[in-house]
């Protein structure tokens, strides 16, 4: 454990969230940390239940005095997600998250830092065993598997939860309350190809894209980020536009839907004779894309390595490489349509996140997102027509709900109040967010329940650059402290 992140105040919530960085956590991989919560249930005599799909909730008694107020839900997810640069050899299976302070903010290298939910469920553990916290009956909700699918929350027993109040703490912009949020799915892409020896003359030269900044394909969709996957696609496109042949070894990038590929590589195959024209050709179109990038793409590049004899035993068909370069650059990707409701927020997105060609399948994921639903059934017939044209099949994966605002609910009467309080009578904005929370899952599985999502600030998640804002977590934690206070002032 990190004894300097443990002491930062509030040390009640730090503390756990400082142990919570020695615990494994990949999505679908939580059993360190369920074990854990388990015994710190016991240890202080709380009631902890699970459902068949591994959700936890634990059962905290109000204060005294404050017995018979209303039950909150504090939510969080256990997972996070598992991102790191290349060059770093983490194990995110069994290895702590390197995390330090620096300056105001709590931040890792090379890897992620799982503030992205650790803080949330960190604050939830808190708010239970800290005496400064005033509060009625909690009931404590920690969901699995957010991370690939919001799986944990489709699989929830609503019956396990008494309470009509959650507080979702899985938010990452302080001082902002999320009443609603986008609805999504996965379209797997996939097709068998052919696969021929490559020319005797050809040479195997390596592409790779590297150091581009990602991030959450929901939250940083608007910043106009490079993805990894289109600018190789793009780069090996030069190569047909200057009529230099070439054949495709392998192609890789990306790693998780709901992130923006940083990475991605592809071996291709090139007559001997053509090997310093290629390179050169992809080289160029690189510069060309930079410019198209320089704002919010800095420190990204197109390496070209190799020109050595062939290292692969085949290479795609020139026909299936056509098929699959085809696909990549026609499938909508970035920012689709902005919210003609609330300024500033994206309404529909789709993120080109995965693709992986190093046998005989060819396959990759496309993630898009909606806050309205024939908005996002619309970009996922554009992706089966596009994958239809290039000869793949499709399935959906991972479909989740939007969840509807409700600007009239107590919860969010209380937390505005709150913030209103703290900054000294500013009002909080109060808006949607375009990333999938479990929200609209758990409207679906707690009937009439009353949601609010909030947390502090979180910058680059689900990139090895993510980062907290240690001052920002302790006025959140002040919100959140005050918020369970008013709600346990209530009578049921």
């Amino acid at each position: 454990m990190n004894p300097a992140i443990a002491a930062t105040e509030p040390r009640s919530l730090w503390s756990h969230f400082a142990t919570i960085l020695t615990l494994p956590r990949p999505s679908k991989h939580e059993e360190r940390i369920v074990r854990w919560i388990r015994d710190w249930s016991a240890d202080h005599g709380f009631e902890c239940k699970s459902d068949e799909t591994g959700n936890l909730v634990v059962r905290v008694p109000g204060s005294p005095g404050h017995e018979d107020a209303p039950t909150v839900i504090l939510q969080s997810h256990l997972d996070m997600v598992c991102e790191k640069n290349g060059d770093t050899g983490h194990d995110f299976h069994k290895d702590p998250i390197p995390a330090i302070i620096d300056g105001d903010w709590v931040v890792t290298e090379g890897t992620t830092l799982g503030a992205d939910n650790g803080i949330g469920v960190a604050a939830s553990m808190a708010a239970a065993v800290d005496e400064t916290v005033v509060h009625g009956p909690l009931e404590l909700l920690f969901t699995v598997d957010e991370e690939t699918g919001l799986t944990g929350a489709a699989g929830l027993d609503g019956s396990l939860l008494s309470g009509r109040l959650l507080l979702n703490l899985d938010s990452e912009d302080e001082g902002i309350l999320y009443i609603g949020c986008a609805g999504g799915a996965d379209s797997l892409l996939q097709s068998d190809s052919e696969r021929v020896a490559p020319a005797d003359d050809d040479v195997t030269i390596t592409v790779d894209v590297r150091g581009l900044r990602g991030g959450h394909s929901g939250m940083d969709i608007c910043d106009n980020r490079g993805n990894a996957i289109i600018l190789l696609s793009r780069s090996l496109r030069s190569l047909d536009e200057a009529e230099i042949p070439w054949a495709l070894h392998t192609l890789t990038g990306g790693g998780l839907s709901n992130a923006i590929p940083r990475e991605a590589s592809a071996a291709i195959a090139v007559h001997r004779d053509r090997a310093a024209d290629a390179i050169r050709c992809m080289e160029a179109a690189a510069v060309a894309l930079r410019e198209q990038y320089a704002g919010p793409e800095k420190d990204w590049s197109v390496i070209c390595s190799g020109a050595s004899a062939c290292t692969h035993p085949d290479v795609l068909t020139d026909a299936d490489r056509r098929r699959l370069m085809s696909l990549l650059l026609a499938l909508p990707n970035g920012v689709l349509a902005m919210s003609r409701e609330i300024p500033g927020l994206v309404e529909t997105s789709n993120n080109v996140a995965i693709v992986r060609v190093e046998g005989p399948q060819m396959e990759a994921v496309a993630s898009s997102r909606s806050s309205l639903e024939s908005a996002r059934d619309g970009v996922l017939q554009q992706i089966a027509s596009c994958a239809d044209l290039a000869g793949f099949g499709v399935a959906l994966t991972d479909s989740y709900p939007g969840w509807q605002p409700d600007l009239d609910s107590q919860a969010l009467a209380v937390l505005r109040d709150v913030y209103t309080e703290l900054s000294n009578g500013d009002t909080p904005a109060v808006t949607a967010v375009h990333a999938g929370l479990e929200c609209g899952l758990l409207a679906e599985r707690i009937p009439g329940v009353a949601m609010v999502s909030f947390g502090p600030t979180i910058r680059h998640a689900h990139s090895p650059d993510e980062r907290v804002s240690i001052p920002s977590v302790a006025r959140f934690w002040e919100a959140l402290r005050r918020a369970l206070h008013r709600f346990g002032k209530t009578e049921s």
